[in-house]
């Protein structure tokens, strides 16, 4: 399953990946697609078998501010939009501990890992027992190989308490540590606390993945103790970089010996729209995790060439274009311009050497204006698309690739001439690009 890794129309951002027997689970935020807002009145749950991780189930709607047609409200306090869950195992029972805007957070159980999740209180806790005004934003909770249960959350700042193993949502009593991250503003601003606390244990070393103010990275830090202090890592993903860049939020989840960054990223022009990806990370032994770079492949080893590739998986893209979603079943590469990059990272061409040319087709959507695609792998430019006025599948002749390579697609436009008629033109699209795939 390449990126983004759930279907096309499902939009799950601040991922917690968690694996409970034999099955991956992300549990995460639900954007609606195409409105000025994030995150919804609902929570959805999806997970895929650890030796089949092309094969994702959803399991529905688990837990609700509001009620709908087919599910009454959760809870009893608040109808405000639900942010950035997680959920934790204990004694055979599954905790959903969720962040609910302007309101109280709450603590949820189901005997399933899948839900439907049953409330069972928000936190109870004494005023000077909890920072962030007591709302417990982006809970990341950790349930230590003792049993000690502890959670940790804050917004600009970051905050953990211990909880009782025993009800799950009391706060024990002068538990609260403030600034578990150093964020003191002589700190600087890339390594800084912002928001999306999510803990992990590694052997005896005490993992925080959370957001720092730079908005686009997942950063790391480390520690011998789950109570802290906390140590400033460095970064293992950045949304941003040669990509319309928002917030991220995610974790980190071995799966059958393989770690993985889950993270999310972009779509339809917005910083709202957000679908959750995936990467493989290594951790080495030191502890540290070297940072990696986005790519289109989320589970796969790499592209196949000789498949059709969508648009919409593309992890580069520069110059204005963005992904956008036509209608349920196609997402594309929109307001390609002069001078716009698209990118696909990686692609695997096998060990063919018998010609020294293929032909590349790509399916578009014309803009009124003609062009050209030019195409390049990795850094040498391997041929030229030319692109006419209207819709269609246009072919060419390519260089022959073998082994691994990124493939980019550069816009070029050919303006009119005429001054005020080129002028019309300028901000006008070449195409937009809906999926490619490579002949032999």
């Amino acid at each position: 399953m390449a990126n983004p890794i759930l279907p096309l129309w499902e939009n799950i951002p601040d991922g917690e990946p968690r694996v409970f027997g034999d099955r991956v689970y992300i549990y995460g935020s639900h954007d609606r697609f195409g409105i000025d807002k994030f995150c919804d009145f609902k929570l959805k749950a999806w997970s895929a078998p650890v030796d089949d991780l092309s094969n994702w189930t959803c399991h529905g709607h688990i837990f609700h501010t509001r009620a709908d047609s087919d599910h009454p409200s959760s809870v009893p306090h608040t109808d405000h939009e639900l942010y950035a869950p997680d959920v934790v195992e204990k004694d055979g029972k599954y905790y959903l501990y969720t962040y609910i805007v302007g309101a109280k957070g709450c603590v949820s159980v189901s005997d399933r890992p899948e839900g439907p999740f049953t409330y069972l209180s928000t936190y109870e806790y004494a005023p000077e027992d909890a920072g962030d005004e007591g709302i417990y934003n982006d809970p990341g909770v950790l349930v230590d190989d003792d049993g000690r249960v502890y959670v940790y959350y804050g917004f600009e700042g970051s905050n953990m308490n211990e909880i009782d193993g025993k009800s799950m949502y009391r706060i024990i009593p002068g538990s609260l540590k403030k600034r578990v991250i150093d964020d003191r503003k002589e700190i600087p601003e890339e390594i800084r606390f912002y928001e999306a606390s999510s803990p992990r244990k590694i052997g005896n070393t005490y993992y925080l993945i959370y957001s720092p103010r730079s908005g686009s990275r997942l950063a790391y830090a480390t520690s011998t103790s789950p109570t802290g202090p906390f140590t400033y890592r460095g970064y293992i993903i950045d949304n941003g970089v040669d990509y319309p860049r928002g917030n991220n939020h995610g974790s980190i989840c071995n799966i059958k010996g393989q770690w993985y960054i889950f993270y999310h990223r972009m779509t339809n022009n917005s910083i709202f729209s957000r679908r959750a990806c995936v990467e493989k990370i290594n951790i080495l032994p030191d502890g540290s995790i070297p940072p990696v770079e986005m790519t289109s492949l989320g589970f796969e080893e790499s592209l196949n060439p000789y498949r059709m590739t969508k648009a919409e998986i593309a992890c580069v893209l520069k110059g204005g274009c963005f992904v956008t979603e036509k209608d349920l079943f196609t997402r594309t590469v929109a307001e390609i311009k002069d001078g716009c990059e698209i990118g696909y990272k990686y692609f695997d061409f096998g060990k063919d050497f018998s010609t020294k040319t293929m032909e590349l087709a790509v399916k578009t959507k014309g803009c009124g204006c003609r062009g050209k695609l030019h195409v390049f792998s990795d850094q040498e430019e391997i041929g030229c698309v030319e692109i006419g006025l209207g819709d269609g599948i246009y072919r060419t002749r390519v260089k022959n690739l073998t082994g691994r390579h990124a493939i980019y697609f550069k816009a070029d436009i050919d303006l009119p001439k005429d001054q005020w008629t080129s002028m019309f033109f300028n901000w006008r699209t070449i195409c937009e690009l809906e999926e490619f795939v490579f002949l032999k």
